[in-house]
């Protein structure tokens, strides 16, 4: 039978992991048993922090939204009770970005939302 030399393949994985180890620091780059486990633990990181920007990224929105509205007079969560009443569908994503690049407009969208609110006592 013949004989199988595995060098290659093993050679091929082990570059892959120090490729994927580039910028990291002391043994973990250039070292496969580190490597490997400094590259694995960084994909943990990466598919967990996949989804934690999306949540990052809605609180930002709801945060310079919330600032501002303040200037019209109105909190976050009226704002938000006031285009649910109106029935104006927009995403925090769209308003956030009006507010800060088009204020006309979403001056507009503000004042649609405040007449929909009923009357404060």
């Amino acid at each position: 039978m013949a004989r199988v030399k595995r060098g290659v393949t093993a050679h091929a994985k082990h570059k892959k992991t120090l490729n994927a180890a580039k910028g990291f620091q002391g043994r973990r780059k250039n070292t496969i048993r580190a490597a490997k486990a400094a590259v694995d633990k960084s994909m943990q990181y990466a598919y967990r922090d996949r989804k934690n920007k999306k949540r990052t990224f809605r609180a930002l929105w709801i945060q310079r939204i919330n600032a501002a509205v303040r200037e019209f007079g109105l909190t976050y969560s009226a704002f938000i009770n006031g285009l649910s009443l109106a029935g104006v569908v927009v995403d925090r994503k769209v308003l956030s970005e009006m507010a800060i690049h088009e204020p006309a407009g979403f001056k507009a969208i503000v004042e649609k939302a405040k007449a929909s609110l009923p009357a404060a006592a």
